[in-house]
């Protein structure tokens, strides 16, 4: 009898150590599946990415705890070869740099943008509403125009002036100085997208502050060219590059209301893992914003100051949004449900 209970004791500790972990082993199986069927990680969501590194500790821990009490040899096997799985996708060699630099261009960096479609949205909304707003105050009282745009960025393009002279700025770029404009505009919304996304952590309201006060100073500026009868050129002379440009930085406040929102309203999640999740999520679409920005300068130093029909710099325009779209909205939709936070 007592040989048959000495015989009994491993499988029952083996059964009941079975019982508590298997949990954790039978999630980290299904992860490694998936992996290896798509033979990528980026099949998985912000909370299994998040995961596969604790399961794989606890279930190292197992096959430890599995070894040091002598338990059945097939469970050890098992774990052996979990274990192994495991280390090779957490540190195994990675894909080469071009490959990863592919996907970050066929999925991250649209699909990342795709997810913040909301967030973007409401950007979107405040830009336009802050747009209308001025306008429709510096037709009313060209006074207004002075409160809304800093001096630096009026460069004498303001009610005072003559529509011949805003003509010049519009079609004589060597004559009016409007290459040190435009590189003044430039570095002006690149520094509005950095901080449209960095004041994202103080519960959003500053971003929406200076997204709206971005609306605010293109309809003043559209207001004082309509002013004179050049409202269509300006927008024209705008869009060649602004399209870029614009949807750059609203993208970037979207990033930074992402965080923001995680930070004050988690949901279910804890408040930490619900950031790190929004911060992943920000920071691919805050380096696709630069990119934009890098784009929005070539056809800013170069396109704008080349073409200078109001049709084709329209269409350029109209073309270069289009385009994003597709790439956010058609190719980055598909890679959008994947992201969480």
């Amino acid at each position: 009898m007592s040989a048959f209970v000495d015989a009994a004791a491993p499988l029952l500790n083996a059964s009941r150590f079975r019982a508590a972990h298997e949990a954790e082993w039978t999630r980290l199986e299904a992860l490694l599946k998936r992996i290896e069927k798509k033979r990528s990680v980026r099949v998985l969501s912000d909370d299994d990415l998040l995961a596969l590194p604790l399961l794989y500790r606890a279930t190292l821990s197992s096959l430890s705890v599995a070894r040091e009490t002598s338990l059945d040899r097939a469970l050890i096997a098992y774990l052996e070869q979990l274990c192994a799985r495991a280390y090779f996708q957490l540190y195994g060699v990675s894909d080469s740099a071009w490959r990863d630099l592919g996907r970050f261009f066929t999925q991250g960096w649209p699909g990342a943008v795709a997810s913040l479609w909301r967030e973007t949205l409401v950007m979107t909304f405040l830009t336009l509403v802050g747009a209308v707003a001025a306008y429709l105050l510096v037709r009313a009282d060209t006074s207004w125009y002075f409160g809304i745009i800093p001096e630096g960025l009026a460069g004498g393009r303001d009610p005072s002036a003559s529509a011949a002279a805003l003509r010049a700025t519009l079609y004589h770029s060597r004559d009016s100085g409007l290459g040190v404009f435009a590189s003044f505009l430039f570095n002006h919304n690149a520094q509005i997208a950095i901080f449209a996304f960095a004041l994202g952590f103080a519960f959003v309201v500053p971003t929406a502050l200076l997204i709206l006060y971005n609306g605010l100073m293109l309809g003043a500026m559209i207001a004082v060219f309509a002013g004179k009868g050049l409202g269509l050129n300006f927008v024209a002379w705008l869009a060649i590059h602004g399209t870029t440009e614009m949807f750059a930085i609203i993208i970037a406040g979207a990033a930074g209301m992402r965080i923001g929102t995680a930070i004050a309203f988690p949901g279910r999640e804890e408040r930490m893992v619900a950031v790190v999740a929004a911060g992943r999520t920000a920071a691919i679409s805050m380096a696709g914003v630069v990119l934009m920005l890098a784009v929005a300068a070539m056809l800013e130093g170069v396109g704008r100051q080349v073409v200078t029909g109001d049709a084709l710099r329209a269409g350029i325009g109209l073309a270069m949004l289009a385009a994003w779209l597709v790439y956010y909205y058609g190719i980055g939709r598909r890679y959008a449900q994947n992201r969480r936070g």
